[in-house]
């Protein structure tokens, strides 16, 4: 297509009105013009990429198990602490110890362990319930620990595979003493630019949802501690 040819095609889409022109560019545009296939991208991104894309697929895994686990209701059911209080009311309490071990969670193993020192002084009571609820949280804040972890890697993977990459090309330019072809460093440039993208991919929402289950989770056992607290209060010195 000449000059003139082309001065005449650009006038007659200016002339056509816009949601038309557009229509006419975009048909206009090079059909080899397509972007590359998932599979190309992962392919492209070499071992490093494949490892960061399996670390992903773990993430998701683990987010959606302590979206299940870590729910308020799974660490204590409502009909639980319904059940619990009724036998506190009727001074049933090794009826209730049963129940705690029988039907074990977050809060019946702290309020069972309150109930096996019922008798002694509410000091060694008190002491019991918090050593079990640190040891608890502790626990179940091991099992969100993991998605922090691959937020922390997922980056360093990425980092890594853009070092690989780059050292892949400045080989390319060493051996071919400074007159390498580009198209010859476009596989080292493009390991190093996919490898960060996806270790940012991983990380970024990896990190959101570590922050959301942890918070929900310290919310949950704040809550959960109040309860027990004012379950066994009756049992403080001075209390009717």
């Amino acid at each position: 297509m000449n000059l003139s040819q082309a001065t005449k095609r650009i006038s007659a889409l200016a002339a056509r009105p816009l949601p038309v022109a557009l229509a006419a560019a975009l048909c206009a545009a090079p059909a080899h013009a397509e972007a590359s296939s998932v599979l190309d991208v992962f392919t492209k991104s070499g071992v490093i990429g494949i490892l960061i894309i399996v670390l992903s697929v773990v993430a998701l895994a683990v987010i959606i198990e302590n979206m299940v686990t870590l729910k308020r209701d799974k660490l204590a059911p409502p009909e639980l602490i319904d059940e619990v209080q009724a036998l506190f009311d009727e001074g049933q309490y090794q009826e209730a110890m049963e129940l705690c071990e029988n039907e074990p969670c977050f809060f019946t193993r702290i309020a069972g362990a309150g109930i096996a020192k019922i008798g002694h002084d509410f000091a060694v009571i008190e002491q019991s319930i918090s050593e079990m609820g640190d040891e608890e949280s502790i626990r179940l804040h091991q099992k969100i620990g993991w998605l922090s972890l691959i937020a922390n890697v997922a980056p360093m993977m990425g980092l890594l595979g853009t070092v690989s990459g780059m050292i892949q090309s400045f080989n390319i330019i060493a051996s071919s003493g400074g007159q390498a072809n580009p198209a010859d460093l476009a596989g080292g440039i493009s390991i190093a630019l996919l490898t960060t993208l996806l270790g940012l991919i991983v990380a970024i929402p990896t990190t959101a949802a570590f922050a959301y289950l942890r918070n929900r989770l310290v919310r949950t056992v704040i809550e959960v501690g109040a309860i027990i607290e004012d379950l066994f209060e009756r049992f403080r010195p001075g209390q009717a």
